[in-house]
Protein backbone atom coordinates (compact mmCIF):
# COMPACT_ATOMS: atom_id res chain seq x y z
CA UNK A 1 0.00 0.00 0.00
CA UNK A 2 1.16 3.55 -0.67
CA UNK A 3 -0.19 6.58 1.08
CA UNK A 4 -1.66 9.36 -1.04
CA UNK A 5 -2.61 12.29 1.17
CA UNK A 6 -4.80 10.92 3.94
CA UNK A 7 -6.07 8.01 1.88
CA UNK A 8 -4.47 4.62 1.37
CA UNK A 9 -5.02 2.74 -1.85
CA UNK A 10 -3.71 -0.43 -3.40
CA UNK A 11 -1.02 0.41 -5.92
CA UNK A 12 -2.37 -2.32 -8.19
CA UNK A 13 -5.52 -0.30 -8.87
CA UNK A 14 -5.78 3.23 -10.24
CA UNK A 15 -9.22 4.79 -10.09
CA UNK A 16 -10.61 7.20 -12.66
CA UNK A 17 -14.04 8.71 -12.07
CA UNK A 18 -16.07 9.78 -15.10
CA UNK A 19 -19.08 11.97 -14.39
CA UNK A 20 -21.44 11.84 -17.34
CA UNK A 21 -21.58 8.85 -19.69
CA UNK A 22 -23.09 10.28 -22.83
CA UNK A 23 -21.34 10.40 -26.19
CA UNK A 24 -18.16 12.09 -24.90
CA UNK A 25 -17.88 10.55 -21.44
CA UNK A 26 -18.78 7.12 -22.77
CA UNK A 27 -16.28 7.41 -25.62
CA UNK A 28 -13.49 8.47 -23.24
CA UNK A 29 -14.29 5.51 -20.99
CA UNK A 30 -14.28 3.08 -23.92
CA UNK A 31 -11.03 4.49 -25.33
CA UNK A 32 -9.28 4.13 -21.95
CA UNK A 33 -10.60 0.59 -21.50
CA UNK A 34 -9.53 -0.40 -25.02
CA UNK A 35 -6.00 0.79 -24.20
CA UNK A 36 -5.70 -2.19 -21.84
CA UNK A 37 -3.95 -0.21 -19.11
CA UNK A 38 -2.95 -2.48 -16.26
CA UNK A 39 -4.79 -1.80 -13.02
CA UNK A 40 -7.22 0.74 -14.49
CA UNK A 41 -10.52 0.93 -12.64
CA UNK A 42 -13.17 3.27 -14.05
CA UNK A 43 -16.08 4.36 -11.90
CA UNK A 44 -18.91 6.07 -13.73
CA UNK A 45 -21.99 8.00 -12.80
CA UNK A 46 -24.81 9.34 -14.95
CA UNK A 47 -28.18 11.00 -14.67
CA UNK A 48 -30.14 7.79 -15.28
CA UNK A 49 -29.85 4.17 -14.20
CA UNK A 50 -30.44 3.11 -17.81
CA UNK A 51 -27.28 4.93 -18.89
CA UNK A 52 -25.25 3.34 -16.10
CA UNK A 53 -26.48 -0.12 -17.00
CA UNK A 54 -25.73 0.47 -20.68
CA UNK A 55 -22.21 1.71 -19.88
CA UNK A 56 -21.55 -1.37 -17.75
CA UNK A 57 -22.90 -3.67 -20.47
CA UNK A 58 -20.63 -2.00 -23.05
CA UNK A 59 -17.63 -2.52 -20.78
CA UNK A 60 -17.03 1.23 -20.54
CA UNK A 61 -16.98 1.25 -16.73
CA UNK A 62 -16.01 -1.19 -14.01
CA UNK A 63 -18.21 0.22 -11.27
CA UNK A 64 -21.40 2.24 -11.07
CA UNK A 65 -21.75 5.15 -8.63
CA UNK A 66 -25.00 6.67 -7.49
CA UNK A 67 -23.70 10.25 -7.47
CA UNK A 68 -20.70 12.38 -8.47
CA UNK A 69 -19.56 12.53 -4.83
CA UNK A 70 -19.63 8.73 -4.56
CA UNK A 71 -17.78 8.38 -7.87
CA UNK A 72 -14.81 10.62 -7.00
CA UNK A 73 -13.93 9.20 -3.58
CA UNK A 74 -10.34 7.86 -3.72
CA UNK A 75 -10.04 8.76 -7.42
CA UNK A 76 -6.75 10.09 -8.74
CA UNK A 77 -8.39 11.53 -11.84
CA UNK A 78 -11.88 12.96 -12.27
CA UNK A 79 -13.30 13.63 -15.73
CA UNK A 80 -16.47 15.73 -15.88
CA UNK A 81 -18.26 15.05 -19.17
CA UNK A 82 -21.60 16.62 -18.31
CA UNK A 83 -23.59 19.53 -19.78
CA UNK A 84 -21.85 22.84 -19.19
CA UNK A 85 -24.47 24.40 -16.94
CA UNK A 86 -24.53 21.35 -14.65
CA UNK A 87 -20.77 21.41 -14.22
CA UNK A 88 -20.79 24.11 -11.56
CA UNK A 89 -23.12 22.07 -9.34
CA UNK A 90 -20.97 18.99 -9.91
CA UNK A 91 -17.84 20.87 -8.85
CA UNK A 92 -19.65 22.01 -5.70
CA UNK A 93 -20.73 18.45 -4.92
CA UNK A 94 -17.33 16.79 -5.38
CA UNK A 95 -15.16 19.51 -3.81
CA UNK A 96 -15.53 18.32 -0.18
CA UNK A 97 -14.57 14.71 -0.96
CA UNK A 98 -11.63 15.12 -3.35
CA UNK A 99 -8.38 13.51 -2.22
CA UNK A 100 -5.15 15.43 -1.91
CA UNK A 101 -3.48 15.65 -5.31
CA UNK A 102 -6.54 14.58 -7.31
CA UNK A 103 -6.51 15.92 -10.87
CA UNK A 104 -9.86 17.18 -12.15
CA UNK A 105 -10.63 17.89 -15.79
CA UNK A 106 -13.68 18.47 -17.95
CA UNK A 107 -14.83 17.93 -21.51
CA UNK A 108 -17.09 20.96 -21.87
CA UNK A 109 -17.60 22.83 -25.14
CA UNK A 110 -16.71 26.14 -23.49
CA UNK A 111 -13.85 26.64 -21.04
CA UNK A 112 -13.72 30.17 -19.63
CA UNK A 113 -16.66 29.89 -17.24
CA UNK A 114 -15.72 26.35 -16.20
CA UNK A 115 -12.18 27.48 -15.35
CA UNK A 116 -13.54 30.31 -13.21
CA UNK A 117 -15.95 27.98 -11.41
CA UNK A 118 -13.17 25.49 -10.72
CA UNK A 119 -10.92 28.19 -9.32
CA UNK A 120 -13.63 29.42 -6.96
CA UNK A 121 -14.98 26.04 -5.86
CA UNK A 122 -12.31 23.32 -5.83
CA UNK A 123 -9.99 22.90 -2.82
CA UNK A 124 -6.36 23.96 -3.17
CA UNK A 125 -5.20 20.40 -2.53
CA UNK A 126 -6.64 19.33 -5.92
CA UNK A 127 -5.63 20.48 -9.40
CA UNK A 128 -7.91 21.51 -12.25
CA UNK A 129 -6.78 21.21 -15.86
CA UNK A 130 -9.45 22.29 -18.31
CA UNK A 131 -9.83 20.32 -21.49
CA UNK A 132 -12.07 19.96 -24.52
CA UNK A 133 -11.82 17.07 -26.99
CA UNK A 134 -12.72 18.47 -30.39
CA UNK A 135 -14.82 15.57 -31.57
CA UNK A 136 -18.47 14.63 -31.62
CA UNK A 137 -21.48 13.39 -33.55
CA UNK A 138 -24.98 14.64 -34.11
CA UNK A 139 -26.19 11.55 -32.23
CA UNK A 140 -25.96 11.61 -28.46
CA UNK A 141 -25.96 9.20 -25.54
CA UNK A 142 -24.02 6.15 -24.44
CA UNK A 143 -25.35 4.14 -27.40
CA UNK A 144 -23.40 6.45 -29.73
CA UNK A 145 -20.13 6.14 -27.75
CA UNK A 146 -17.12 5.16 -29.85
CA UNK A 147 -13.59 4.36 -28.61
CA UNK A 148 -12.19 5.80 -31.85
CA UNK A 149 -14.12 9.07 -31.63
CA UNK A 150 -11.02 11.11 -30.72
CA UNK A 151 -8.54 9.48 -33.10
CA UNK A 152 -6.30 12.18 -34.62
CA UNK A 153 -8.60 14.94 -33.34
CA UNK A 154 -7.41 17.98 -31.39
CA UNK A 155 -7.82 17.82 -27.61
CA UNK A 156 -7.53 21.33 -26.17
CA UNK A 157 -5.82 21.56 -22.77
CA UNK A 158 -6.14 24.71 -20.64
CA UNK A 159 -4.29 24.31 -17.33
CA UNK A 160 -5.22 26.40 -14.31
CA UNK A 161 -2.46 28.67 -13.02
CA UNK A 162 -1.75 26.46 -10.00
CA UNK A 163 -1.64 23.16 -11.86
CA UNK A 164 1.83 21.55 -11.69
CA UNK A 165 3.41 19.96 -14.73
CA UNK A 166 2.55 16.50 -13.40
CA UNK A 167 -1.16 17.33 -13.39
CA UNK A 168 -0.99 18.77 -16.91
CA UNK A 169 0.82 15.68 -18.19
CA UNK A 170 -1.93 13.57 -16.65
CA UNK A 171 -4.39 15.10 -19.12
CA UNK A 172 -1.85 14.89 -21.94
CA UNK A 173 -1.63 11.18 -21.17
CA UNK A 174 -5.39 10.76 -21.26
CA UNK A 175 -5.68 12.63 -24.57
CA UNK A 176 -2.93 10.58 -26.18
CA UNK A 177 -4.34 7.33 -24.84
CA UNK A 178 -7.64 8.25 -26.52
CA UNK A 179 -5.74 8.81 -29.79
CA UNK A 180 -6.08 12.59 -29.75
CA UNK A 181 -3.54 15.35 -30.35
CA UNK A 182 -3.03 17.64 -27.32
CA UNK A 183 -3.23 21.34 -28.11
CA UNK A 184 -2.47 23.90 -25.38
CA UNK A 185 -4.60 27.02 -25.39
CA UNK A 186 -5.83 29.73 -23.04
CA UNK A 187 -9.42 29.05 -21.98
CA UNK A 188 -10.88 32.35 -23.22
CA UNK A 189 -8.92 32.10 -26.46
CA UNK A 190 -10.36 28.60 -26.90
CA UNK A 191 -13.89 29.94 -26.45
CA UNK A 192 -13.39 32.56 -29.16
CA UNK A 193 -12.03 30.04 -31.66
CA UNK A 194 -14.57 27.26 -31.07
CA UNK A 195 -17.37 29.80 -31.44
CA UNK A 196 -16.25 30.19 -35.07
CA UNK A 197 -15.31 26.62 -35.93
CA UNK A 198 -17.86 24.64 -33.90
CA UNK A 199 -20.66 26.71 -32.44
CA UNK A 200 -21.37 28.83 -35.51
CA UNK A 201 -21.68 25.78 -37.81
CA UNK A 202 -24.24 24.30 -35.40
CA UNK A 203 -26.15 27.60 -35.44
CA UNK A 204 -26.03 27.93 -39.24
CA UNK A 205 -27.10 24.31 -39.70
CA UNK A 206 -30.09 24.82 -37.42
CA UNK A 207 -31.01 28.13 -39.02
CA UNK A 208 -30.85 26.68 -42.54
CA UNK A 209 -33.14 23.81 -41.63
CA UNK A 210 -35.50 26.17 -39.79
CA UNK A 211 -35.70 28.39 -42.88
CA UNK A 212 -36.53 25.49 -45.19
CA UNK A 213 -38.90 23.77 -42.77
CA UNK A 214 -40.69 27.05 -42.07
CA UNK A 215 -41.47 27.61 -45.73
CA UNK A 216 -44.98 26.95 -47.03
CA UNK A 217 -43.24 24.98 -49.77
CA UNK A 218 -41.56 22.59 -47.28
CA UNK A 219 -43.28 19.44 -48.64
CA UNK A 220 -41.91 20.19 -52.10
CA UNK A 221 -38.51 21.27 -50.75
CA UNK A 222 -38.24 18.12 -48.65
CA UNK A 223 -39.00 15.90 -51.63
CA UNK A 224 -36.04 17.47 -53.46
CA UNK A 225 -33.61 17.45 -50.52
CA UNK A 226 -30.58 15.30 -51.21
CA UNK A 227 -27.09 14.82 -49.78
CA UNK A 228 -26.12 18.50 -49.98
CA UNK A 229 -29.00 19.63 -47.79
CA UNK A 230 -28.65 16.66 -45.46
CA UNK A 231 -24.90 17.19 -45.02
CA UNK A 232 -25.23 20.91 -44.46
CA UNK A 233 -28.02 20.51 -41.88
CA UNK A 234 -26.56 17.44 -40.14
CA UNK A 235 -25.61 19.39 -37.00
CA UNK A 236 -29.22 20.51 -36.53
CA UNK A 237 -29.83 16.98 -35.20
CA UNK A 238 -27.40 17.67 -32.35
CA UNK A 239 -28.29 18.28 -28.73
CA UNK A 240 -30.32 21.48 -28.16
CA UNK A 241 -29.39 21.28 -24.46
CA UNK A 242 -25.70 21.45 -25.37
CA UNK A 243 -26.24 24.36 -27.73
CA UNK A 244 -28.31 26.18 -25.11
CA UNK A 245 -25.46 25.91 -22.61
CA UNK A 246 -22.97 27.06 -25.25
CA UNK A 247 -25.11 30.09 -26.12
CA UNK A 248 -25.40 31.02 -22.44
CA UNK A 249 -21.71 30.60 -21.53
CA UNK A 250 -20.19 31.79 -24.82
CA UNK A 251 -22.75 34.35 -25.95
CA UNK A 252 -20.48 37.26 -26.88
CA UNK A 253 -18.08 35.12 -28.91
CA UNK A 254 -20.93 33.40 -30.75
CA UNK A 255 -22.62 36.72 -31.52
CA UNK A 256 -19.32 38.07 -32.87
CA UNK A 257 -19.00 35.21 -35.34
CA UNK A 258 -22.69 35.34 -36.30
CA UNK A 259 -22.13 39.00 -37.19
CA UNK A 260 -19.05 38.07 -39.20
CA UNK A 261 -21.01 35.37 -41.02
CA UNK A 262 -23.83 37.77 -41.82
CA UNK A 263 -21.26 40.15 -43.31
CA UNK A 264 -19.88 37.31 -45.42
CA UNK A 265 -23.36 36.33 -46.60
CA UNK A 266 -23.95 39.97 -47.55
CA UNK A 267 -20.73 39.92 -49.58
CA UNK A 268 -21.92 36.82 -51.44
CA UNK A 269 -25.31 38.42 -52.01
CA UNK A 270 -23.70 41.53 -53.48
CA UNK A 271 -21.54 39.41 -55.77
CA UNK A 272 -24.53 37.44 -57.05
CA UNK A 273 -26.67 40.58 -57.39
CA UNK A 274 -23.94 42.31 -59.40
CA UNK A 275 -24.53 39.98 -62.33
CA UNK A 276 -20.82 40.11 -63.10
CA UNK A 277 -19.69 36.63 -64.13
CA UNK A 278 -16.06 37.20 -63.14
CA UNK A 279 -17.02 38.42 -59.66
CA UNK A 280 -19.40 35.49 -59.09
CA UNK A 281 -16.84 32.95 -60.26
CA UNK A 282 -14.07 34.39 -58.08
CA UNK A 283 -16.39 34.52 -55.05
CA UNK A 284 -17.03 30.78 -55.22
CA UNK A 285 -13.68 29.69 -56.67
CA UNK A 286 -11.47 31.07 -53.89
CA UNK A 287 -13.10 29.12 -51.01
CA UNK A 288 -13.21 25.99 -53.17
CA UNK A 289 -9.45 26.13 -53.73
CA UNK A 290 -8.70 27.00 -50.11
CA UNK A 291 -10.97 24.27 -48.72
CA UNK A 292 -9.47 21.67 -51.06
CA UNK A 293 -6.01 22.67 -49.82
CA UNK A 294 -7.19 22.43 -46.20
CA UNK A 295 -8.68 18.96 -46.77
CA UNK A 296 -5.53 17.76 -48.52
CA UNK A 297 -2.89 19.34 -46.30
CA UNK A 298 -4.69 19.88 -42.99
CA UNK A 299 -4.36 22.94 -40.78
CA UNK A 300 -1.13 24.94 -40.39
CA UNK A 301 1.16 23.31 -37.84
CA UNK A 302 0.67 25.57 -34.83
CA UNK A 303 -0.11 22.95 -32.17
CA UNK A 304 1.92 22.34 -29.04
CA UNK A 305 1.99 18.67 -28.24
CA UNK A 306 3.08 17.06 -25.01
CA UNK A 307 5.67 14.27 -25.04
CA UNK A 308 4.51 10.86 -26.18
CA UNK A 309 3.98 8.60 -23.21
CA UNK A 310 4.58 5.26 -24.88
CA UNK A 311 4.49 2.09 -22.84
CA UNK A 312 3.38 3.84 -19.67
CA UNK A 313 1.40 2.26 -16.86
CA UNK A 314 -1.72 3.87 -15.49
CA UNK A 315 0.40 5.05 -12.56
CA UNK A 316 2.70 6.83 -15.01
CA UNK A 317 -0.28 8.37 -16.76
CA UNK A 318 -1.88 9.66 -13.60
CA UNK A 319 1.44 10.64 -12.06
CA UNK A 320 -0.12 10.48 -8.62
CA UNK A 321 3.21 10.21 -6.83
CA UNK A 322 4.59 13.33 -8.49
CA UNK A 323 1.46 15.31 -7.79
CA UNK A 324 1.52 14.18 -4.17
CA UNK A 325 5.21 15.09 -3.86
CA UNK A 326 4.48 18.55 -5.25
CA UNK A 327 1.65 18.98 -2.78
CA UNK A 328 3.87 18.02 0.16
CA UNK A 329 6.49 20.59 -0.86
CA UNK A 330 3.81 23.24 -1.32
CA UNK A 331 2.33 22.48 2.12
CA UNK A 332 5.79 22.67 3.71
CA UNK A 333 6.36 26.11 2.19
CA UNK A 334 2.98 27.31 3.46
CA UNK A 335 3.65 25.95 6.95
CA UNK A 336 7.06 27.62 7.05
CA UNK A 337 5.48 30.91 6.00
CA UNK A 338 2.79 30.62 8.68
CA UNK A 339 5.42 29.84 11.33
CA UNK A 340 7.44 32.92 10.36
CA UNK A 341 4.33 35.09 10.53
CA UNK A 342 3.56 33.86 14.07
CA UNK A 343 7.08 34.68 15.25
CA UNK A 344 6.84 38.25 13.94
Amino acid sequence: MEKIGATERATATEKIAIIGLGLIGGSIALALKHANIAGLHIVGTARTRDTLRAATKLGAIDEEAASPADAVRNARLVIIAAPILTTKAILEEIAPVLDEGTVVTDACSTSGEVMRWAKAILPTHSFFVGSHPMAGKETQGIAAADPNLFQDKAWVISPSVNAPEAAVQTIVGVAQTCGAIPVFMDADEHDSYVAAISHLPFTVSSALFSMAYGSAAWPELASLASSGFRDTTRLASGSPEMMHDIAVTNRDNLLHWIDRFQQELSRYREAIASGDSKTVLETFAKPQIERDNFVAAGPPKRTTEGPKLEGFSVGDMLLGTKVNSYMKKQNEILKDAEAREKKQ
